[in-house]
């Protein structure tokens, strides 16, 4: 499907695209947005927008929902099934999502793996999850520091000398909590690769070209960095951890994955690519951009997991990131005592964020005056949200990936068309089983 007609509205832009992608979890003190960035209150809507939204999402909402089997529902299922149905009748792609509490097993899916029609999506297909590869590699950084191999003071400058000439003094733990102060990162990457802002062609080139790690911290250097200690949600210091590992194992990150993270969790549907394309059934990448294309839509076949390497790079599903968070808070991977760093919060402010890790709220807390905290992480990739968080002891976890991203919402802060609460919520409730 050719997708070439464009609108003015579509094609001004573009850097502010390059801005949406991997950024901080805005609300994470409020479960019902856990992901994405901040908008205001819904706004009006243009009659156009409105219609090509329904056209879009029309086949979609035909597509039953893969949910609680019959005779087996309760209100809790009854409400995940809702609630996955109501994203995709809303705008989104696909769903999928996996509860495990004592009381609940619960896996469940909805939509489509492809805006085109192709078959439905299923629970256990794959999907990019973006930013919860930061908790893979902050896992492997604590790894090296149980080794030996340096501490969490351990400055950068000791382990690749003139990586940050201009910030010698950067810590691992720094990186790891993103208070070094360095940009984000990706929006600077992609325009060292586009001469028209304006362009949604060169945009979408330079999401389909590979990048060098060292491209991701040149991109930084050139830029302004701000005051080390305050929290700065930076995926190019995610990268640099990266190369961090590679320089002292003598391997690339990918390896060092499936050795030392996806094997041991179990994880064995994960892997971390380094050129486009999902193989096997899996969630396709597919973002709304409104009338700017002729169908509305916008596939991203031809990303690059080159533009995120370390920051953002893995593919999963829902049974593996489960399977990671729950070997992950249980100690299995990482050290006791060196998982309590992971756990502590590193800065004030809204985000409870530690090491490759944060909290929200449990909404299962018997006190709610005190409640306890779900740990783990989430992803935004151009086309798809993921969320996976668990109890400290392991024995719950929630996770979900959902394809659809409403950039053209997102571009000029609006509502999105539909909204992650819809289905995270009731997953998080269903969890207190």
């Amino acid at each position: 499907m050719h997708r070439t007609t464009r609108s003015t509205r579509a094609a001004t832009a573009v850097a502010a695209v390059a801005s949406l992608a991997l950024v901080a979890p805005a609300a994470v003190a409020a479960p019902e947005r856990p992901d994405g960035p901040a908008v205001p209150d819904q706004q009006a809507r243009s009659l156009e927008v409105s219609r090509a939204a329904e056209q879009a999402t029309a086949e979609q909402a035909k597509i039953k929902v893969k949910g609680t089997p019959p005779g087996r529902s309760t209100p809790a299922t009854d409400a995940l099934d809702a609630g996955m149905e109501k994203v995709v009748t809303d705008g989104a792609v696909g769903v999928t999502v996996r509860v495990e509490s004592p009381g609940l097993d619960w896996r469940g899916s909805a939509g489509l793996r492809d805006v085109d029609g192709k078959p439905p999506a299923g629970w256990q297909d794959r999907f990019r999850v973006a930013s919860n590869t930061k908790t893979m590699i902050a896992t492997l950084v604590l790894q090296e520091v149980e080794r030996g191999t340096w501490t969490l003071d351990t400055p950068v400058e000791d382990v690749i000398p003139g990586l940050f000439p201009d910030h010698p003094d950067v810590t691992i733990r720094q990186l790891l909590s993103h208070t070094s102060g360095a940009p984000n990162g990706t929006a600077e990457l992609l325009m060292t690769r586009i001469e028209d802002p304006s362009s949604l062609e060169q945009m979408l080139a330079a999401l389909g070209q590979d990048y060098a790690d060292q491209e991701h911290v040149d991109a930084i250097n050139a830029g302004q960095w701000g005051e080390p200690g305050q929290f700065f949600y930076s995926n190019a210091g995610y990268v640099a951890l990266g190369m961090l590992l590679e320089e002292v194992n003598g391997q690339d990150v990918g390896a060092l994955l499936q050795q030392r993270v996806f094997g041991p969790a179990g994880m064995r549907h994960s892997s971390y690519p380094d050129e486009p394309g999902l193989k096997g059934p899996a969630l396709r990448e597919d973002a709304w951009v409104g009338e700017g294309w002729e169908d509305g839509w916008l596939e991203l076949d031809g990303f690059d997991p080159d533009v995120f390497s370390h920051a953002g790079a893995a593919v999963s599903t829902t049974a593996d990131l489960a399977a990671f968070n729950e070997a992950l808070l249980t100690g299995e991977l990482v050290d006791p005592g060196l998982l309590a760093e992971m756990m502590t919060p590193a800065a004030e402010g809204p985000m409870l964020y530690g090491l490759g890790l944060y909290a929200v709220p449990d909404p299962c807390s018997s006190d709610p005056a005190s409640p306890g905290l779900l740990w783990g992480h989430d992803g935004a990739s151009y086309g798809t949200f993921s969320v996976s968080l668990g109890s400290a002891d392991g024995q719950r976890q929630v996770t979900l990936g959902v394809t659809g991203r409403d950039l053209a919402s997102e571009l000029v802060g609006e509502q999105p068309r539909w909204n992650i609460g819809d289905v995270l919520v009731p997953a998080l409730q269903a969890s207190c089983s």
